[in-house]
């Protein structure tokens, strides 16, 4: 069964506060989660993990594993069954398209060698081990952090001439940033339970897009997609790590269809760091020309990322670079360079978070060398138009951004001198950094029901990844009906469900707007349709001189109080419910064909602490002011925005994956050695949000909140760093040994 949950709160909805209502089922323990789920006869799956990083495997002696108590057997590619790739060209996104068990070749530390499924899942676990796998033409991995381009690199977007004017410009910065590996580590760790009745699967998985999914099962494993049903009722995070299917999935379907029993595969936090996704290291070289009084001539943004061998993901770091500020003389270029690592993936603002470290870091350094207030010089150089497309901005107030952060934050008071702001013995740095992300929307559909026991019922095939869509959703039926949220019904998270939008990019809500407002509206006219033929209290009366407001339907001249309920039309008319569909298009990667250019936008001001005596440095004070359209719940929109400022001060000062040289094996596997922010290194955060709706991109003006958040904070707490400390730190993360050159005493 797909989720159903109710909400409770006044009207009108969207726009106001409201606590998520899904929180009672969580905390009560009543959310099912996908490894939470257990079926009659359900067995067990534990892989084989390679334990090199590159060569080919000789054999595999499964023999003493499969003699131990429990076991049901043994996989490796000899009997795994035959998986099938997903076309580069048609539906279905998959970040590893290389099936599990395909061939004998070792491509990264921990690659799927063999699966043990037995009766428990220590029996599973303990087979695993002593599953035996030997490799021949072993050599070392090629895990190295210095990237160098393995093709010649492309140019995503260029304007004018940005060699000439660089060289000409009177203020130059020429620097190169990097950004680390860093590892999805949500609690919910990537979990696949698939159920196989003969001829159908039944797929209870961790993902952020159940319509995708099903799609790349069905390729992957050779059935028709209406044999495939995939369920997430709730997610424990995903962060974009769950946004595609990870090879687990068909591991656990394939098993299922042999076996004919249930099948359970929880990958551990070891596999998290191997074989479910990162996001890739980058090195990004930036070169800013400016006028002396602060006008850029020229912006060049050269990037390398690190790719998984036979992998085709793109770690786009250009994304916000072409707009965000203003030149006429402009060149993005990227390259990847091929490492033996697992696949990567998006992370939380793919492309842009690690881009915009770099971008707003060598606008911090360009205001020093200008001897200008970083703001100002961010100010003075904000484009009319989106100056990489030649397109207005659908909604774009990042002035307004930057000008009310600076005096809700109390930047006036900002002494530019290194070292020079105390407070309680502490050194304090005051930075900031701009930021921007992609607002655009996925192709949606929604069924909104009116059923006769007085309930409303809004279904639709997408996800609530812990971010508040069950809530937002309610909301949105709410505000366009007049029905009290108290009756709402929410049904998500099943492919039996009207297709819905994947939960990632920032555009699940804004996605879901039109398709749900539509499903509303074809509804109501059924509603009316059923008043005016059926309901004697509204005898004589065509359906153009009918209305409905309130929860209710009345005649046009007349308050809705004066009209009947919903659930009295229905019962008039002798019907159980009626139903109404909605779909819209999407607008993403429509580039060139667009009117105008869709993007939230934001500012983040930091304050660090530093401690000179102790090498002591920490995050104390952060203040957002985002511009994200129409904030459809205030309360879960700041939720998001101050998740993000936790994410961004780990990327600042603690994430980082170590592999190993020898045999390219996270070192810091685990959450001990994996260092993430803590409660205690959380910032105190406030968190402003403008009011204006982008009505170009929906009829509610809603844009995506969740990836802005973390785009452009690191850059801001490095700059809070160089102000206080003198050191400028391009090489994330801040480290101890980077501080220690400081002269601030």
């Amino acid at each position: 069964m797909s989720a159903e949950v109710s909400t409770v709160t006044p009207l009108p909805a969207v726009g106001h506060a409201f606590a998520r209502v899904d929180g009672p089922l969580k905390v009560s323990g009543v959310a099912r989660y996908s490894s939470d789920r257990h079926f009659p006869g359900m067995l067990y799956a534990v892989p084989v993990c390679a334990t090199i990083g590159s060569g080919h495997v000789d054999a595999i002696d499964s023999s003493a594993a499969a003699a131990m108590q429990g076991v049901r057997k043994i996989y490796t590619r000899e009997n795994i069954g035959t998986f099938y790739r997903v076309p580069k060209s048609g539906e279905g996104i998959i970040d590893e398209r290389r099936p599990p068990l395909e061939d004998d070749i070792v491509r990264y530390y921990g690659q799927y060698m063999a699966l043990v499924v037995a009766d428990t899942f220590e029996h599973a676990t303990a087979a695993a081990d002593k599953v035996k796998v030997t490799y021949r033409d072993q050599k070392a991995p090629n895990v190295s952090t210095v990237l160098e381009a393995d093709d010649k690199p492309e140019t995503e977007t260029e304007r004018g001439d940005p060699e000439s004017a660089f060289k000409g410009a009177a203020v130059k910065v020429d620097h190169t940033y990097s950004t680390p590996t860093e590892t999805h580590n949500p609690i919910e760790l990537h979990a696949s339970l698939a159920v196989w009745d003969g001829t159908r699967f039944t797929l209870y998985e961790t993902t952020q897009a159940v319509m995708n999914f099903r799609t790349v099962m069905a390729q992957m494993l050779g059935v028709p997609s209406e044999n495939v049903r995939v369920v997430t009722e709730f997610l424990g995070s995903g962060f974009g790590g769950k946004l595609w299917p990870w090879t687990q999935s068909m591991l656990a379907a394939a098993a299922a269809r042999d076996l004919d029993k249930p099948v359970k595969l929880v990958v551990t936090r070891q596999m998290m760091f191997h074989n479910v996704g990162h996001r890739p290291h980058t090195q990004q070289r930036l070169r800013l020309g400016a006028t002396a009084d602060g006008k850029l001539l020229s912006l060049q943004h050269d990037y390398v990322y690190h790719r998984a061998l036979d992998a085709t993901y793109k770690e786009n770091c250009g994304e916000a670079t072409g707009f965000l500020y203003s030149t006429p003389n402009l060149r993005v270029t990227s390259a990847f360079a091929e490492r033996h690592v697992g696949p990567a993936t998006s992370m939380r603002g793919p492309g842009a978070v690690p881009g915009l470290y770099a971008l707003e870091s060598a606008i911090d350094e360009l205001a020093i060398a200008l001897k200008m207030n970083p703001v100002e010089l961010r100010l003075k150089n904000e484009p009319a138009i989106d100056e990489s497309e030649n397109i207005p901005f659908s909604s774009r107030h990042l002035k307004e951004c930057l000008t009310t952060g600076a005096q809700k934050f109390g930047w006036s008071r900002r002494n530019p001198d290194v070292g020079s702001m105390r407070k309680d013995g502490m050194v304090l740095g005051w930075g900031v950094g701009a930021c921007s992300w992609i607002a655009e929307r996925f192709p949606a559909q929604a069924s909104v029901m009116f059923s006769a026991d007085g309930s409303v019922r809004v279904a639709s095939g997408t996800q609530d990844i812990g971010t508040g869509t069950y809530t937002v959703l309610g909301q949105m039926v709410a505000q366009l009906t007049g029905v009290e949220l108290s009756k709402i019904k929410v049904v998500i998270g099943d492919t039996n469900l009207p297709p819905g939008p994947i939960s990632g990019g920032s555009m699940a809500t804004a996605s879901l707007v039109p398709a749900v407002a539509q499903a509303a509206r074809a509804a109501i006219d059924k509603l009316l349709a059923a008043a005016s033929e059926s309901d004697a209290h509204f005898s004589q009366a065509g359906v153009d001189q009918l209305a409905f407001g309130n929860g209710r339907v009345h005649r046009k001249n007349e308050s809705p109080g004066s009209g009947r309920s919903f659930a009295d039309v229905l019962t008039s008319a002798r019907l159980g419910h009626v139903e109404g569909r909605g779909k819209s298009e999407g607008t993403f990667g429509q580039k060139g064909k667009k009117a105008y250019s869709s993007h939230s936008f934001g500012a983040h001001f930091a304050e660090v602490t530093w401690q000179p005596e102790i090498a002591r440095l920490r995050v104390s004070r952060v203040l957002t002011v985002i511009d994200a359209g129409r904030i459809v719940n205030p309360l879960t929109g700041r939720n998001q925005i101050e998740g993000a400022v936790v994410m961004g001060v780990g990327m600042a000062l603690f994430e980082e994956t170590h592999y190993d040289k020898r045999n390219g094996m996270a070192l810091n596997s685990n959450l001990a050695d994996y260092i993430m922010t803590t409660h205690a290194d959380s910032p105190a955060m406030e968190v402003v949000f403008l009011d204006y709706p982008d009505l170009k991109l929906n009829e509610m003006g809603a844009r995506g909140i969740g990836e802005i958040g973390l785009a452009g904070i690191p850059a801001a707490i490095t700059n809070a760093v160089h102000h206080a400390t003198g050191v400028r730190v391009r090489d994330l993360p801040v480290r101890i040994e980077d501080l220690l050159a400081s002269r601030v005493v």
